[in-house]
């Protein structure tokens, strides 16, 4: 049974839809009703933890090394065979672990309900649990409960609810059961109606509960997370195309070399043997390890500044995002109501908060005096006409209404006189728009009131100004309404304080509206939940870097607004609400978040629509958030970011990162990490690919020239394992290039040999095997010159030539548009260890003899080096040339324009 119709009914007629009465519901009806309406929350078709780690074992690429391994064993490489298993399994295992923790949510959410309720059944009161409610019920709320189940009014005495984990409010809103509200009205308006998960922070009433469990608000966002697909990361797209590919590839090149070979009388076996040897090298088993590596360690460091990331992949998606669709209240803002205007008739003053202390500052040009009596009372108002009260052992910190919490921070650090007796208390209700308390105060009984300035003013006859109590003019009205509209138009909360001296014999012989009158107006107080410090610089970097902020908050479109152009993520004076939202197609709803990028009183659904409808468009969607209204949207997101301190655990468990420090300013720092991440993906894919095809074309092309075998399979086999290991892994430690954050996201569809990175891979492959070829005919013709009839020296040099020219193109690799002398040969100490322990692994095949018998090799005289080296480093060393001439040519020049002047 759904809530959605029931704001527009009056009382009676809600009891007989339901049909139930005051009186509640009968023994017999609930039992029927909990067969129909359970008030549980949904647990998803569980999956057994079995099934989701077999699940890690479906991709393409593991796939492939799964082939790649059993070939190893078939031919008796176990070494190659080991190290293929030990990286299938530590990615199965993060994937798992990963999966596991992020199905969490569900359950999590199952922890807003209300564990009991009281109820009235059978004219009866009853203490129950939560679970046990049913549709008809009636519900007592008091102060402090947690609602149980969603519900509509039947009475509201100065009843406040904190709804801001499913509207994004940040103040309690006044609940109203007499009220009968218009079908289109969005949820953070329906003031006769209270919401699962919601607490109720002051005033008490009872309700006739109208929907449970999966009918519910909570429950519906309990279904969409279960519902959502997570669709893959970009680079997960990208590497499952990849291996796709290289299926083919592999079984079409190394099955035309062994079919070739063959074709020109080789033994069987041994071409058989060489084709599956190239096949198990051509194929970068190294690289979904080396991924997972350079991603593990961007997670370190990105931890370092307050971002936990809990799935691998969002890191690299950071990269390439398009839009962050930010919830407003707690991630842009802090969550917390704060007084930052009082105005008395003489002065106005900004309040800055400077390490939780509130700094003064006088925007009339007068001095503020501390001993001023007219702030000196205001302040005392703000205190004691208050309910806020201060939490057990922690000092300066209060819990109740966030209104009346920021009030008495402010007038605590002013440091108010708080040895005040309450005698009287006239409590807030939403019709007088007020709450006032008498106190006795130094043998003075003083009645303090504050609340909305049109409802002080009627009871206002005197004015503070000018140090006395003056009589109240029209004038000084105006003043104070001026003020108040324009701190409105700044989304400003604005409260009126006001208060008079009272007779001994007055307070308990006066009725309320007695009480309140020929009151003393002492001036008005402005608050919002404000940005978040560095807030606003973050979302300049953002725009630098071509990612579109948008804002999506249940807020009041006023304070959105000007939230939004406060952080600067606006300049329009448009903001676009849940109503409209829904009368629009997807593709003005993509136009118009593009344009006003402000959205205000949204549900849970608007903001998956929002992510959704961006996504759809091929753009890349980072939702950050922190209430449970946030959670289906985060989780629909690439990537969902939540936040640590003030996010509920719900979010947490469905996004991709969490940052700790709740700070919108840390997405930029991740956003930074994830593209230098994607680009060290690029060159280790660059530097793992190039090899791969030179050592292809090697065999391929022997194979068309009619060449004897310029390597043995084992020979294969050891290039892959000292090349394509601790080389390819330190040059994804390679430290970030500048301009990251210059330039514009990489489109989702891009290639990731895009930017001619294929042709450089090939290019450089087909280098790598002419200069193999090269030293082999090399060694070839010197064994025929010298009578030998062995090709262990050629097969040696070659061998050690396409090492070498490995290593060499390493260096070529760590960046795209530099040269390795700009960048300095020992910017990256990783590479240049992996290096030299390449080398050594290499020495010790060559001039070992126990390695020698091993891998059929011999060792090398000098100009046998001579030719190694100058083939396998010349672009290195052209590359060095033309650095160098690039340098004369820039100190000629700068010698010439110094000469000049």
């Amino acid at each position: 049974m759904s809530a959605i119709i029931f704001h527009q009914m009056n009382r009676e007629e809600v009891l007989i839809s339901l049909k139930t009465s005051h009186e509640g519901l009968s023994e017999n009806e609930v039992n029927r009703r909990q067969q129909l309406y359970p008030n549980k929350l949904p647990g998803g078709n569980a999956i057994s933890p079995v099934s989701m780690l077999l699940n890690q074992f479906t991709d393409t690429m593991v796939l492939v090394l799964l082939g790649a391994a059993v070939i190893s064993g078939a031919i008796g490489a176990m070494v190659d065979t080991l190290t293929i298993l030990a990286i299938i399994v530590l990615n199965a295992v993060l994937g798992f672990i990963q999966e596991y923790r992020a199905e969490r949510s569900l359950e999590e959410i199952k922890q807003l309900t209300s564990p009991a309720a009281i109820v009235i059944r059978g004219n009866k009161r009853y203490k129950v649990e939560a679970s046990s409610l049913v549709p008809g019920d009636i519900v007592i709320l008091e102060t402090g409960d947690k609602i149980p189940a969603d519900a509509r009014l039947l009475t509201a005495y100065s009843m406040g609810v904190d709804e801001s984990a499913l509207t994004g409010e940040s103040i309690a809103v006044e609940k109203d059961a007499d009220n009968i509200l218009a079908e289109e009205t969005s949820l953070a308006e329906r003031i006769n109606m209270v919401f699962m998960g919601t607490s109720i922070v002051r005033g008490r009433g009872t309700a006739v509960v109208v929907a449970t469990g999966i009918d519910t608000i909570v429950g519906e966002i309990a279904q969409m997370i279960q519902q959502t697909v997570k669709n893959m990361t970009p680079l997960q797209r990208k590497l499952d195309q990849l291996g796709k590919n290289l299926i083919a590839v592999c079984i079409v090149v190394c099955a035309s070399v062994a079919m070739l070979g063959i074709y020109r009388g080789e033994p069987v076996m041994a071409m058989l043997l060489t084709g599956i040897s190239l096949a198990v090298a051509a194929i970068p088993e190294g690289l979904p390890a080396i991924v997972t590596i350079v991603l593990a360690v961007g997670v370190q460091r990105m931890a370092k500044q307050n971002a936990v990331i809990r799935k691998l992949p969002a890191v690299e998606t950071l990269g390439c995002t398009t839009v962050i669709c930010s919830d407003k209240t707690g991630t842009l803002t802090q969550n917390r109501m704060t007084v930052t205007r009082v105005s008395t008739f003489d002065d106005i003053y900004e309040i800055r908060m400077d390490n939780n202390i509130p700094e003064f500052i006088n925007l009339s040009n007068t001095a503020l005096n501390i001993k001023d009596p007219v702030m000196d009372r205001l302040l005392k108002v703000a205190y004691h006409c208050n309910n806020a009260v201060s939490e057990f052992k922690q000092n300066g910190n209060f819990s109740g209404d966030p209104t009346e919490i920021a009030l008495k921070k402010l007038a605590d650090k002013e440091g108010v006189n708080k040895s005040v007796k309450r005698l009287l208390e006239i409590p807030f209700d939403s019709d007088r728009k007020r709450m006032s308390v008498i106190v006795e105060d130094n043998d003075q009984v003083l009645l303090y009131c504050k609340g909305a300035l049109d409802s002080l003013i009627p009871l206002c006859s005197s004015i503070y100004k000018q140090g006395k109590i003056q009589k109240l003019s029209r004038h000084d009205l105006q003043q104070f309404i001026e003020l108040q509209s324009k701190w409105a138009a700044e989304a400003l909360r604005v409260l009126g304080f006001a208060y008079r001296e009272l007779k001994n014999t007055e307070a308990g012989n006066c009725t309320e509206e007695e009480l309140e009158n020929n009151l003393v107006l002492l001036g008005i107080v402005g608050m919002i939940d404000p940005p978040r410090p560095g807030v606003a610089d973050s979302v300049a970097v953002c725009q630098q870097a071509g990612i579109i902020p948008i804002m999506i908050t249940g807020d009041h479109p006023d304070t959105a607004l000007a939230i939004g152009r406060m952080t600067g993520i606006t300049n329009q004076n448009e903001v676009i609400n849940g109503i409209q939202i829904d009368k629009m197609s997807d593709r003005e709803l993509y136009d118009r978040a593009l344009k006003s990028r402000v959205f205000a009183r949204v549900t849970p659904q608007h903001k998956f629509r929002i992510v959704t409808v961006m996504q759809k468009r091929r753009q890349v969607v980072a939702m950050t958030g922190d209430g449970v209204n946030d959670a289906p949207a985060v989780k629909a997101a690439d990537i969902g970011v939540a936040m640590g301190k003030t996010g509920t655990e719900v979010t947490r468990e469905a996004s991709c990162m969490v940052l700790t420090d709740d700070n919108f300013s840390t997405i930029v720092a991740a956003v930074y990490e994830g593209r230098a991440i994607y680009d060290n993906i690029r060159k280790f894919l660059r530097y793992l690919l190039g090899c791969n095809i030179g050592e292809i074309l090697v065999m391929f092309l022997a194979s068309l020239l009619c060449m004897p075998l310029p390597l043995l399979p084992i020979q294969i086999l050891w290039v892959n394992l000292i090349t394509d290991g601790l080389p390819a892994m330190a040059l994804g430690m390679e430290p970030p290039e500048k301009g990251i954050m210059e330039r514009p996201p990489r489109p989702v569809n891009e290639s990731i040999f895009a930017r001619g990175l294929g042709w450089k891979v090939f290019n450089r492959g087909i280098f790598i095997a002419v200069i193999t070829l090269t030293s082999f005919i090399t060694g070839m013709l010197y064994c025929k010159m010298n009578a030998i009839n062995d090709l262990s020296l050629p097969q040696t040099m070659a061998l050690t030539t396409l090492v070498l020219s490995q290593l060499c193109y390493v260096f070529e690799c760590r960046s795209e548009t530099r040269s390795p002398f700009e960048l300095g040969i020992g910017g990256n100490r990783f590479l240049l260890a992996a290096v030299f322990c390449s080398l050594i692994m290499q020495l010790i095949v060559l001039y070992t003899p126990f390695a020698q018998k091993i891998f059929h090799t011999v060792a090398l005289n000098s100009w046998q080096w001579a030719v190694i080296i100058s083939l396998s480093s010349s672009r290195l060393l052209f590359a060095y040339i033309r650095y160098l001439s690039r340098r004369i040519f820039v100190s000629g020049s700068n010698y010439v324009k110094i000469n000049a002047r």
